[in-house]
Formats: C-alpha cells, sequence, structure tokens
C-alpha cells in the first residue's frame, strides 16, 4: 500500500505527540489513544501498545469503512472514535486520555453532567467551552461509542464517566492543546473545591466564545 507525504507525516506526528504526552505524565502505561483523520480513512493507535513506544510504520491504517487495512489491531476505542467523527465531521483529530486530574473529576458525585467543569479561565472557555459528562460504560463497550456521539453533537470536548477525557480538533496540535488545557482546569478546580470561587460571569463567556 502506497503511503503519501501526507499520511506518513500524520504518522511521524501522532508518535511524537504520543511520546510528548507520556513523558509529561498526561497517560500511563499502555492508556490513551490518538487518530487522524486522512482523506480515505484513519490512523489510530494500536491497542495495548504505550503513547511513549509507537512506531510510526505498525499504526493502524483504517479505511473508509473503517476497516482495517495494515499496521496492528487498532486501539479498543476504535469504536468511540469513529462514532465521534461521524457526529463531527470538520474535526481531523481525536484524542483520549486517562489523565491524572480530569479521570478524578470523572469520578465525582454531584457533578453538573451537562457541563462538568465551570468556565473558571478564559483559555478553558475559549478551547473547551462545554464539557458533558458521557454515562459510564465498559472501555470498549459500542454502548459507550453510542453514547458519546450522542453528546459530541453539542461538544468537541466529552469526559467519559470513570474513565476521562476525549477531545477532537481541526487539527492533532489543536487536539493536544485543548486536552491539555482541559487538564489543567480540572487541576484547577479540584484545587478550588471548598473555596470561594469567581467564575467567568455569562457576559464574559459569550464575548469569548
Amino acid at each position: 500500500m502506497t503511503t503519501s507525504n501526507a499520511e506518513s507525516s500524520a504518522r511521524e506526528s501522532i508518535c511524537a505527540y504520543g511520546k510528548s504526552i507520556f513523558d509529561r505524565g498526561l497517560t500511563s502505561g499502555s492508556s490513551g489513544n490518538i487518530s487522524v483523520r486522512l482523506e480515505d480513512g484513519w490512523l489510530m493507535t494500536p491497542t495495548g501498545v504505550s503513547l511513549a513506544r509507537l512506531d510510526p510504520a505498525t499504526l493502524t491504517r483504517l479505511d473508509g469503512g473503517g476497516q482495517r487495512v495494515s499496521g496492528a489491531p487498532p486501539t479498543k476505542e476504535c469504536s468511540l472514535h469513529l462514532a465521534i467523527y461521524a457526529t463531527r465531521p470538520q474535526e481531523q483529530a481525536i484524542v483520549h486520555l486517562h489523565s491524572t486530574y480530569s479521570t478524578a473529576v470523572s469520578c465525582l458525585d454531584g457533578i453538573d453532567r451537562d457541563d462538568v467543569l465551570p468556565p473558571l479561565t478564559a483559555y478553558y472557555v475559549m478551547r473547551i467551552g462545554k464539557l458533558p459528562l458521557v454515562p459510564y460504560f465498559p472501555p470498549g463497550d459500542a454502548a459507550l461509542a453510542q453514547a458519546a456521539a450522542r453528546l459530541a453533537g453539542h461538544s468537541k470536548a466529552l469526559l467519559l464517566a470513570n474513565h476521562g477525557p476525549v477531545v477532537a480538533g481541526a487539527s492533532l496540535e489543536a487536539a493536544v492543546d485543548a486536552i491539555e488545557v482541559l487538564e489543567q482546569t480540572a487541576r484547577v478546580y479540584l484545587l478550588l473545591r471548598g473555596a470561594n470561587v469567581r467564575t467567568l460571569t455569562d457576559a464574559e463567556v459569550r464575548r469569548l466564545r
């Protein structure tokens, strides 16, 4: 199978961002997965492989119908990625992590399921906007993909209950940037719990959006 220059570049970028994400402690073990849309399909990180040790040559290559055509078997969250792409055809990349602070927030009881985090900072509002909570389903479950797809039409970022964040972007760089902002905001949110907090006002949020 001939690999285009665009696909070769995407393969290198996935591996470089994966290693950066792992090295900075944003995911651990073999958790987390990345995908990029191509003109005629997708690239995805393989199942059971640490983001720190990705090989451009063995990334999963899917055709336009979501069938594997080369590379190792895809992440168990393949159906989750494809469901979000189907709902958000404008997005070019998706990053899903088990990052510490976002995952901690996903385990809290009593959070706003329609928009988990309050508007604490301007960058959170601009990069994330709204963060719905997807109900818990086991990783890789088809019901998880279906539930995420129902909410993805209203937000490019989702928080999977008792699991972690998933963010889509117009590019891989944009998706990585946004999920990093989400993780930092989750950390700030947890640090502020129990304190009197000033969130951005509705007018301030409208102006940013």
